[in-house]
């Protein structure tokens, strides 16, 4: 079998400046969770048998400490923040497993459900629904792998596996976390450190694997590193800096939270579903997900 596990706040950012506006009887919008609804449809009409969700449940997490500028609800369209728990009951009506995140991120829980998947002997694949950069530090050979729905190339959607990490970043999965903390991720919110673009990085972390394991006299003078002496400073003078940016990126693994892969099996709507399609105006969806659970 193949595991799906689906980046629902990604979606549902991504359905929300995607799709024309659509307001419920009450005034409220609901066109992004109309779009993952039947983007989730898509997927188990392409054949998916097992899925999961993550979301936000609420936009803040533990990192919010750690950092003053990290990723948060400010600023958010109110019309999208309003759809999170939208979402989620949808989901659940779907008779998909959603995994509502509070302390910790969706990434987190991908992160979590994946490594628990990976371990099923059961299972042969287990593809993690997001191009965020961040879960490509999940990553394992084959066998757990990124899947860009989005994109697509001529063979179909973009999946990225091992090499295909090392490709794109110029490194391994497990150097990921220190790469994002020395070039930062503006979506998150950290900056990274000054000078160290991702040329430079992937150089020095192919060579070196992690931060700790960098050597500054060797950085100053390893003539593959552009810059390397004024990098080599500005790591030695905030390398505490660089191992908080790390901190940041590394995703939280809690195999508990998959309660065996067995529960991510799509058995078909719940009959809440109809009231929830009659909400959202789209009873086309409700067509689609009796159609596809009669075939299962």
């Amino acid at each position: 079998m193949r595991v799906h596990l689906v980046d629902g706040t990604y979606e549902l950012f991504r359905h929300h400046f995607g799709q024309p506006s659509h307001l419920d009887d009450a005034g409220m919008e609901v066109a992004a969770t109309r779009g993952v609804v039947a983007s989730l449809l898509g997927l188990l009409g392409e054949g998916a048998t097992h899925v999961g969700v993550a979301t936000d449940h609420v936009i803040e997490s533990f990192r919010n400490e750690m950092w003053p500028t990290y990723k948060s609800s400010a600023g958010m369209p109110p019309e999208l923040l309003a759809q999170f728990l939208l979402l989620e009951d949808a989901v659940a009506a779907l008779g998909v497993v959603v995994w509502p995140m509070v302390e910790v991120e969706a990434d987190d829980a991908l992160a979590s459900a994946a490594a628990a998947a990976a371990t099923d002997t059961d299972v042969e694949q287990v593809l993690i629904c997001t191009p965020d950069k961040d879960l490509a530090q999940c990553v394992v050979d084959r066998r757990v792998v990124q899947l860009d729905r989005r994109r697509r190339a001529d063979s179909g959607p973009i999946v990225t596996d091992e090499a295909g990490v090392v490709a794109k970043f110029g490194v391994p999965p497990s150097s990921i976390p220190d790469y994002l903390a020395l070039v930062g991720d503006s979506s998150d919110g950290y900056p990274g450190l000054p000078g160290w673009g991702a040329k430079s990085t992937a150089a020095v972390l192919a060579r070196y694997g992690h931060l700790e394991d960098v050597p500054e006299l060797a950085l100053r003078w390893d003539i593959t590193v552009r810059g390397g002496t004024a990098l080599a400073s500005t790591l030695a003078a905030q390398f505490d800096l660089a191992l908080l940016f790390r901190d940041l990126a590394t995703l939280r693994v809690d195999p508990s939270l998959l309660d065996g892969v067995d529960s991510l099996r799509w058995q078909g709507p719940t009959e809440d579903f109809g009231a929830l399609c009659r909400r959202l105006d789209a009873d086309d969806l409700r067509r689609r997900a009796e159609s596809l659970a009669s075939r299962r």
